[in-house]
Order: structure tokens, then C-alpha cells, then sequence
């Protein structure tokens, strides 16, 4: 045994917790002020100290994990917000605010050191109008380089229409159209998407090919305007947000309430009672589960065209999993099932016959799964198009701020259930699922096996739930009809969906609805990773790559 003493992070207590007086000591004259957000405190550091700030707090300590960043414009101010945690350690947060001047938006990027920052930013400036100094793309992301204007700025003219030419097509790997240079020629530049079966919705990536092999691309997203930050800003938090989660990643998206409801209950100081605590794991386990069935038909569909057997194996069973939820709430997909404080409804009648489906279902499962390892994973054309390619190494995933099953690929060993626990999860006895492999084949274990934990967790709640006392059955804790948390309270709170860490931040203004409501989406961290993945690849293996993110298109965009 070594004698040596284990090392902390700077800025550590003893505990485990965050010191947040020894981190601003730390970080010295970069840091101009401190706030309090509910989730962690923040620190307001000048705009031209970004990387310096950002470096120390990653390499001293240890905070390796960009969740998310925030922009938003004030009266007086633009504002960036960097919330920062620890992929070891999910319960420690900080939060790193930059202010810039309204006469000139500028802060300096993040991108040196976090390089998943690239795409946040963009978007920031995209839509609120931040620029951000020594980025190496800024350009837009969500919107037609053409559009005119920041449509999240305080001075955005809605009304104003946008006349969007359409541009001659050019060869981008050339600057001289009339001659290409020796060498070139077998260089081809193809668009994939935006409308292509294996994008998975309306996704455009632009990839550079020499012969089969890719050379660089880049996914060109922002072809589904939601608006789903924009409609939550203008909703009551109480009833009118709650119905909007659903439609996010809508194929497992009964977690997508659970990020709404935990932000909104912890910023208005809400209760949610133990039953209601194990309703919504056990549905949100059975969600899960319907979405990692989707991915894997669909997957097997992308990779070697199997649609008479994988794909309709795994619809079969995800149809008994929406069934089940069917029953619960009402929907088979757009469930509106969580209420601030709970949930909807209780459990349908009679209990024993719902549950004794539910068993039926998980009882199955395992012959199922030997069915889909038989049928899949132990294929030799799968393995062959799956196993080692699509690489990800952990520092990399790390670096792009992936999350979920595409990080547990990699051996990374993060799920926010555990890690910075909610629900009822911590009562119950279940395992985080990781795999080493680092290539499209381990991201398909993982999701496999993750199916099997999910079961093991709606087996507990349905255990549970039969013997709860009677008189202790409360669906709902008693909430104001009305709520208007008090002004500048800000929080960022996260679940792990099937796609990875889903956040949303909140900011209040004292009114009845969100003054700021900004999305975390694990699908637009993860897809920022592709080109790591493809760059070097055959083009067919990129297809497979893209197949085994998992992504909707809907939550990329918003």
C-alpha cells in the first residue's frame, strides 16, 4: 500500500465539498464578484480572463465537465454563464458568469479549453448576439449565415421579414474554381442530409471524402426551430411549461419532465412526496427502456440494413413498454404525466392486474435480450461494421462534453441518477453500466445492458408500490396555484435521460414565468463529437458512428 497521501483538488474540502472561498483565492484577480445560484455558486470574472479562469478551474481543480453555457441580455449587460461540474464528482458545481457591455458584446472564448464550448458559443452568438474572441468558427449555428439579426436579443424586431437568397453551389476544398491543384482530385465534397433516412431526422452534414475515406465534416443542424426555450419563457411555470418536455427527445421522454419539474421544484422550494418519488421512476425506467429499444432497431436498420428482425424485435418490445405507460397516463407518447409536486393520477385500477403486466414484461425480458445478442451482437457482418470503428477515447468525450450512454461507451463511469442522486433512486439497488470498448459495438452493449438495470429499478418500484400503506398514497404535494419564485433566483438542475445529462437552467424575475429557460440537450453535446469519431473512417462506418450517438434532431435544435 503506498504511503503516500491521496490528492485533492484545490478548492476541496476535507468532505467532499466545494470551497468556494479557497477557489476564489485561487482564481486572484480575474474574478471580479460572486453570486449565489441555487445549484452553486458563481463567479463573475472579467471577459478578457476567460481561458485563464476557465484553465485553472480545469486543471487545478479538476473541474473537467461543461454542461452547459447560458447566454442572455439584461438591460444593462450581456451575460455568459459556464456551469461547470466534475464527471468524478457530478454534486460539485460551479458556475463562472461573464459579463460584457451592451455597446460591445465581447467576451474571449472557451474553446482552448473546453473544446465542447465551440457549439455553445456559436449558438450564443447566433441567437443572443455574443461574440467571442479567438473562436475558431464563430459563425452561425442554428440559424442561415444570411439571417439578419440575434432573434434572442432585447432589441430583435420579430416582424422584420428574412429573405434568405439562395447561393451558387461551390467547390469548398478549392480556392480557385477555374483549377484545382494536383493532388485533389480525388477529393469530393457530398452532402448528406438534410432529408436521409440514416440522419435521423433533418440533419445536414457536409463531409470531405478522399475515395471512401472521410476527411473532415461537419453536421450542419438547425433545420428544426422548435422554439422550446421561447414557449417556456412565455408560460405560467405552475401548468403551462409542463406539457412542452415531452416533445424534446421524444422517444424517451418521460425524463424530459423530470428536468423541468426538479429545476422548477428546487427553484420554488418544493416538496414532492416519497409514493409520487416512486411513480415517477419506475415510469420514467419504463421510458427509458422504449427509447433504448428505438435506438437499437434502428441502429441494426442504419448498419446493415436488418428491418425484418432487429428493428421489428425491438418495436415489439418497446410496443409493451408504451403500453404499459399507456395505462399509466393516458398517452402513448406525449405522456404530460409529472406535475410540479408530483404527478398527475395514481395508479390505474385494478392495481393487480397492472401490475402482474408490468412483471409479465420484465419477467421477458432476459429471453428477449438473448434473442437481440443472438440476433445482433454476436452477427459477424454487425461486428464487423461496429467493432473498432467510430472511436472515442474518454479525454476526447470528456473534452466534447458527452454524456450518457456514449460516454459509459467509453469507459466513463457518469450518470447523474447516481451521482447527484433525485427521485428514489438512492433506495433502490441498481448498477451504472460501462463499457471499455471505446467504438460503436460498446455503445450498443451499454444500452443493452442498461435495459436490464432498468428493469431491476421498475421491478423495486412495483414492489414498493404494492405494499404502500393505503393512507400514505400522495400523488401530489399541496403547490401554490400560482408561483412566482423570488427575482434573479437562478438554478441549473440535471437528470439523466436515455440520451445522456439533461439540464435546464432558470432564471426568475418575480413574475410567473421564467424570465430565461435554457435547454441542456445531451444529443447537441454528443453529435458536436462526430467529426472525432468519422475523421479518417470509411464513409459507411460514419453512417454507423451517427447511428450510435442516439440523437433526436428535435432536442438538438430546440
Amino acid at each position: 500500500m503506498s504511503l503516500e497521501q491521496p490528492t485533492r483538488d484545490a478548492g476541496v474540502t476535507e468532505e467532499g465539498a466545494v470551497d468556494y472561498d479557497e477557489l476564489e483565492a485561487l482564481l486572484g484577480d480575474g474574478v471580479l464578484g460572486r453570486e449565489t445560484h441555487l445549484n452553486a455558486e458563481a463567479f463573475v470574472i472579467r471577459p478578457d480572463a476567460v481561458q485563464e479562469v476557465l484553465s485553472t478551474l480545469k486543471e487545478e481543480a479538476g473541474f473537467d465537465h461543461l454542461s452547459l453555457l447560458t447566454a442572455q441580455e439584461y438591460q444593462d449587460r450581456y451575460e455568459s454563464i459556464y456551469h461547470l461540474t466534475k464527471y468524478d464528482d457530478r454534486t460539485q458545481e460551479v458556475g463562472v458568469v461573464v459579463p460584457t457591455p451592451t455597446d460591445e458584446p465581447v467576451s474571449e472564448t472557451a474553446a482552448p479549453v473546453y473544446p465542447t464550448a465551440n457549439w455553445h458559443e456559436r449558438e450564443a452568438y447566433d441567437l443572443v448576439g455574443i461574440e467571442y474572441e479567438g473562436h475558431p468558427d464563430l459563425v452561425r449555428i442554428l440559424l442561415p449565415e444570411t439571417w439578419q439579426g440575434h432573434p434572442l436579443a432585447r432589441d430583435y424586431d420579430q416582424t422584420n421579414p428574412q429573405i434568405v437568397p439562395i447561393r451558387e453551389h461551390v467547390n469548398p476544398l478549392v480556392d480557385d474554381q477555374r483549377e484545382e491543384s494536383e493532388g485533389d482530385q480525388d477529393k469530393m465534397f457530398i452532402n448528406i442530409g438534410p432529408h436521409h433516412p440514416a440522419t435521423h431526422g433533418v440533419l445536414h452534414i457536409e463531409t470531405v471524402l478522399d475515395g471512401e475515406q472521410v476527411l473532415d465534416l461537419e453536421p450542419d443542424v438547425g433545420y428544426l426551430h422548435r422554439c422550446e426555450e421561447q414557449m417556456a419563457q412565455q408560460s405560467n411555470y405552475r401548468h403551462e411549461i409542463m406539457p412542452y418536455p415531452d416533445r424534446w427527445d421524444y422517444t424517451a421522454n418521460m425524463t424530459n419532465e423530470w428536468a423541468y419539474a426538479r429545476a422548477a421544484e428546487d427553484l420554488a422550494d418544493i416538496d414532492v412526496p416519497d409514493y409520487a418519488q416512486v411513480l415517477r421512476t419506475m415510469g420514467v425506467e419504463l421510458s427509458r427502456m422504449t427509447g433504448h429499444f428505438l435506438a437499437l432497431g434502428t441502429f441494426a436498420l442504419d448498419v446493415y440494413g436488418d428491418f425484418t428482425a432487429i428493428f421489428q424485435y425491438a418495436f415489439r418490445d418497446r410496443e409493451i413498454a408504451q403500453d404499459i405507460l399507456e395505462d399509466l397516463t393516458g398517452q402513448r407518447m406525449m405522456y404530460n404525466y409529472f406535475r410540479l409536486g408530483g404527478v398527475a393520477w395514481d395508479l390505474p385500477e385494478p392495481r393487480a392486474e397492472f401490475f402482474d403486466k408490468i412483471r409479465a414484461f420484465t419477467n421477458a425480458l432476459p429471453a428477449a435480450l438473448e434473442e437481440y445478442h443472438d440476433l445482433l451482437t454476436s452477427n459477424e457482418v454487425f461486428q464487423l461494421r461496429t467493432v473498432e470503428t467510430g472511436i472515442l477515447e474518454p479525454a476526447v468525450a470528456k473534452d466534447h462534453g458527452v454524456t450518457g450512454p456514449v460516454a459509459r461507451g467509453s469507459g466513463i463511469d457518469y450518470d447523474v441518477r447516481r451521482d447527484d442522486p433525485y427521485g428514489y433512486y438512492p433506495e433502490l439497488d441498481w448498477d451504472v453500466v460501462t463499457q471499455d470498448g471505446c467504438d460503436n459495438y460498446a455503445r450498443v452493449l451499454v444500452r443493452m445492458r442498461e435495459v436490464e438495470e432498468s428493469a431491476k429499478i421498475v421491478d423495486q418500484c412495483v414492489d414498493l408500490l404494492e405494499d404502500w400503506p393505503e393512507d400514505d398514497r400522495t400523488i401530489q404535494s399541496n403547490v401554490p396555484r400560482t408561483l412566482k419564485p423570488d427575482p434573479d433566483t437562478e438554478i441549473y438542475r440535471a437528470v439523466e435521460g436515455a440520451k445522456g445529462e439533461l439540464g435546464v437552467y432558470i432564471r426568475s424575475d418575480g413574475t410567473s414565468k421564467p424570465a430565461r429557460f435554457k435547454i441542456r440537450s445531451p444529443c447537441f453535446n454528443n453529435l458536436h463529437a462526430l467529426p472525432e469519431m468519422a475523421e479518417g473512417e470509411y464513409l459507411a462506418d460514419m453512417i454507423a458512428s451517427l447511428g450510435s450517438l442516439d440523437i433526436v434532431l428535435g432536442e438538438v435544435d430546440r
